[in-house]
């Protein structure tokens, strides 16, 4: 009752300030509110003051959070954490004669009757032993358990009342986990017990003063001497108040760091012990007074034990949370028992974000709320918008289904921590702090390779002894660290010969690569883009020579109305850097819409056909994707790439810095972007290539003892309904789009059981349905055969005779294409040494690459989720090649070990 009063006076206190501020001069406002803001925060201290127990607790944290609560409520909250009025001296001497049997004679030299400190559950003496060593004695209030346990009691129906009456705010998993963990603390003997773990686990009791450790952290602990279940004796250490900013400014403490050590020491408890201090308030803390300065941690009596499995989730949701992973933030919720109700994992990303942001000073507690409360509120009106609810149902539905409660304590010491650098008024950045001791839970078990992994190459039979022999070349640059993970497959006369997959899916993700994960290939999505292009020229939608404007109206604005189909496949439209908007906001390539306003307005920098130029981003998921880690020694040659004159002005190659954090967004891997987005395995890649080597004839999917089958997990796309007469974009965009739609809807009609059991093989591998992105969903080649049979290989794809002449722009087709430049039509020409061309292909920035030597009728493909920038990709066709006494493709013959390199990435 007196807490639910003393908020309600708050509560009418505001309200009518409220309405005062309507009729107010603004230059008097702030004073109002200030003065309002100090009237309160006097009520909330004196109530506090009196409940004790809990309460006191509560107002402790509340205490710590400068980052959003007003500068009155941290001034005067801030006495709870060791000011609080101490209790009677006889009662002190009572509890601890009762406790360690003898009196205050017999244990002391000198006992101060004034505490040190005062808080919820105990009180701070100094004192000397009988044989001279100074100590702190902490003695536990009398009564105080009694009053906590109650607390706990009435706590728990406060929440139950709150999560009845507005279920959005149900926390009772939190509630639960606090009354579980907080009687912990009214037993000293544990706390002894956990002081002494934390300071060997963080090395403070070797006094070892080797600070060039990596796990090193440089703080001090004091050394617990005699405990009982009342009574702590430890040792003295002479200390400056961690909030005391003006004696730390006397004497010259560096707070920045102070705070970064404290952070870096609970990095360490969270992410490699598995065993951390739950209760890191100012109160906690101490500066020493001998230089370097070293942070003191006290008060162990709240402490968290962290399974194995749930300290590596928490490392992984962390980790995926820097580096925009949503694959592996949803994973790493998954292993922790996070379930939510909703499939929006841009939101969990946002709320992950929210919960690892940088610290931000007291000063700035005002714009950060706002900021908070703007985004839930925008949160909020995503959920509705989804769930098609009203107002009133959106308030009372709760996202969450499950909640673990190991998170409850975790979250609580970020927070405290986040209060703690405001209330300093210093910055914290935990991502670049707390990754190495985050990466370092992770290492051990996943970035392991071919040395400590048995089973890195996939297990499945080698069809050739070139593929044996390769599995070792893969084995050594794994070894090398080169390759995370990595699949390659090649067809040899329309078989195959190599299908070989090894690796890891990603940094943080242990699962195996199989031959049928998925990789992103950047602009290796192109070839597959080329092919549908020539598709629909070969069926009779298309004509290579026409306006493109006649197609898409919009286009023909800002003097494009001459550019061809053919100038787009060529390279040579002088749209190379319509793109340029993309660098500076590169989330705008996830909104397609958008993506094409910005292609329309651009204006060509060249005549058409007149100068060949790459088109990097104009040209024309999730549960087996890898996820894109940067190699960052490979970034480094990087430099190759600016200045290259077949290069646009605006390409950015530190852009590519940026890449795997952009592609890895969940949003991003679900755009349409025809030029870089296309999901892989090697094995469709290389089979599609070796249909296009023999002017479309399909060959046959793999051998019988490849595993899984070829073909096991269609992709099957959901196409919108007829577009309303805004969204279309002229006469001829539909009947092609009407061309696929056709194309596709006739290939999948099926019977209600095959329906059924293709949805379960599917849905297994691949919770993407709704995906607009292009994933190659390996029998991609029966999806678009003429007259398609899915069962029959030999049928093909196109009919004209010459389709090989019109990749490459040569014979008939040559007057369409930049005389001796490097693309055909949609594709990369391929020469030998000699200067003959062999074949065509397409690579990806990052080393994914796929091509066909016609005349040796040889396709390979290999995907890569480690941006190696073709260096690796360059030996394997150089070694595939090699072995087969097949000329090597000179685009790779400068990566051999025995030839000098030039220094240039692999780019297409």
């Amino acid at each position: 009752m007196k807490v639910c009063t003393v908020a309600f006076l708050i509560y009418l206190d505001y309200k009518a300030l409220q309405q005062r501020e309507k009729w107010t001069n603004k230059t008097k406002t702030n004073a109002l509110w200030e003065n309002a803001h100090k009237r309160n925060a006097k009520r909330l201290l004196s109530l506090i003051v009196e409940l004790e127990g809990l309460w006191v607790k509560l107002g402790q944290y509340l205490s710590t959070r400068a980052d959003v609560l007003p500068e009155a409520y941290i001034c005067l909250l801030k006495q709870l954490q060791d000011s609080l009025p101490p209790r009677p001296l006889e009662e002190v001497c009572q509890t601890i004669k009762r406790e360690l049997g003898k009196s205050m004679n017999e244990l002391f030299l000198d006992f101060v009757d004034v505490p040190l400190a005062t808080a919820s559950i105990a009180q701070v003496h100094r004192a000397t032993l009988l044989n001279g060593r100074e100590v702190v004695v902490k003695v536990q209030h009398e009564g105080i358990k009694t009053i906590i346990l109650e607390d706990l009691k009435n706590a728990k129906s406060i929440v139950d009342w709150i999560a009845w009456a507005e279920p959005q705010y149900n926390f009772n998993p939190m509630m639960d986990e606090w009354c579980k963990e907080s009687p912990k603390e009214l037993d000293f003997n544990h706390e002894a017990e956990n002081t002494r773990t934390v300071a060997k686990n963080l090395g403070c009791d070797t006094k070892c003063d080797d600070n060039t450790r990596a796990d090193r952290v440089d703080v001090l602990i004091p050394e617990v001497i005699q405990s009982t279940e009342k009574v702590l004796i430890s040792e003295f250490m002479d200390g400056i108040r961690i909030n005391d900013i003006e004696a730390l400014e006397e004497f010259g403490v560096d707070k920045q760091k102070v705070v970064e050590e404290i952070t870096r020491a609970y990095a360490h408890q969270i992410y490699v012990d598995g065993f951390f201090n739950g209760d890191p308030h100012p109160g906690n803390f101490l500066v020493s007074k001998e230089l370097p300065y070293r942070p003191i941690l006290l008060d162990f009596g709240l402490t968290k034990k962290l399974s194995s499995s749930f300290k590596k989730a928490l490392a992984k949701m962390f980790l995926a949370s820097t580096e925009g992973d949503h694959v592996a933030l949803l994973s790493a919720f998954a292993e922790m028992g996070l379930k939510l109700r909703l499939d929006i994992p841009e939101q969990a990303m946002e709320i992950t974000s929210i919960l690892f942001r940088s610290t931000t000073p007291a000063k700035e507690s005002h714009e950060t709320m706002k900021s908070l409360a703007d985004q839930r509120a925008k949160n909020m009106k995503v959920i509705q918008d989804k769930m098609q609810l009203n107002q009133k149902e959106a308030k009372r539905f709760n996202p969450v289904d499950a909640f673990p409660g190991d998170i409850v304590i975790f979250s609580r010491v970020l927070n405290l921590l986040r209060g703690l650098s405001s209330t300093m008024n210093v910055r914290i950045v935990y991502q670049e702090i707390m990754r190495p001791f985050a990466e370092s839970v992770l290492q051990g078990n996943i970035s392991r390779g071919p040395m400590e992994n048995d089973h890195w190459v996939y297990d499945t039979p080698a069809h050739s002894n070139v593929e044996a022999k390769l599995r070792q070349l893969l084995v050594e640059l794994g070894n090398n660290n080169k390759i995370l993970g990595v699949q390659v497959c090649a067809y040899k006369d329309g078989e195959v010969i190599i299908d070989t997959a090894a690796g890891v899916l990603g940094r943080y993700d242990p699962r195996p690569v199989q031959p049928d994960s998925l990789f992103p290939v950047f602009s290796a999505t192109k070839g597959i883009t080329a092919g549908m292009l020539h598709w629909l020229v070969d069926t009779g939608k298309l004509n290579l020579e026409e306006d493109v404007a006649n197609i898409w109206p919009e286009f023909g604005s800002f003097g494009k109305h001459n550019i061809k189909v053919h100038h787009v496949l060529n390279h040579t439209s002088g749209l190379h850097n319509a793109a340029a908007d993309l660098i500076e906001n590169p989330l705008l390539i996830s909104d397609w819409e958008e993506c094409l306003n910005r292609v329309a307005l651009s204006e060509p920098e060249t005549e058409p056909g007149q100068e060949q130029l790459y088109h990097y981003l104009t040209f024309g998921v999730e549960s087996r994707l890898a996820t894109l880690t940067p190699d960052t020694e490979e970034l480094k040659k990087l430099s190759g790439i600016r200045g290259r004159p077949d290069m646009p002005s605006t390409f950015q190659p530190e852009l590519a810095t940026a890449l795997p954090v952009l592609f890895n967004m969940l949003n991003v891997r679900r755009a349409m972007i025809p030029a870089a987005n296309g999901h892989f395995s090697a094995r469709a890649l290389a089979r599609y290539y070796a249909a296009l080597a023999d002017d479309g004839v399909v060959p046959p999917p793999h051998s019988s003892y490849s595993k899984p089958a070829l073909g096991s997990h269609p992709h099957i796309p959901k196409f919108p309904a007829q577009p309303s007469p805004k969204q279309q974009k002229g006469n001829r965009s539909k009947k092609i789009a009407a061309a696929f739609r056709s194309m596709r809807t006739s290939k999948y009609e099926k019977t209600p059981q095959d329906s059924k059991d293709q949805d379960i093989g599917s849905h297994s591998r691949n919770t993407s349905s709704d995906s607009n992105t292009c994933n190659a969903s390996d029998n991609v080649l029966d999806e678009i055969v003429v007259n398609p049979s899915p069962q029959k290989d030999g049928a093909k794809i196109f009919s004209n005779p010459r389709i090989r002449d019109a990749f490459m722009g040569v014979g008939e087709y040559a007057h369409l294409v930049k005389p001796d430049g490097k693309f055909g039509l949609g594709f990369r020409r391929y020469y030998s040494q000699d200067g003959s061309l062999i074949g065509f292909g397409h690579s990806g920035m990052g080393g994914s690459t796929a091509f066909c030597d016609i005349k040796n009728r040889l396709s390979i493909a290999v995907t890569l989720n480690k941006m190696v920038f073709g260096a690796e990709t360059g030996k394997i066709v150089h070694f595939i090649c090699s072995e087969l006494n097949i000329p090597v493709p000179a685009d790779y013959l400068r990566f051999a070990e025995t030839a000098p390199s030039d220094g240039k990435p692999l780019i297409n």
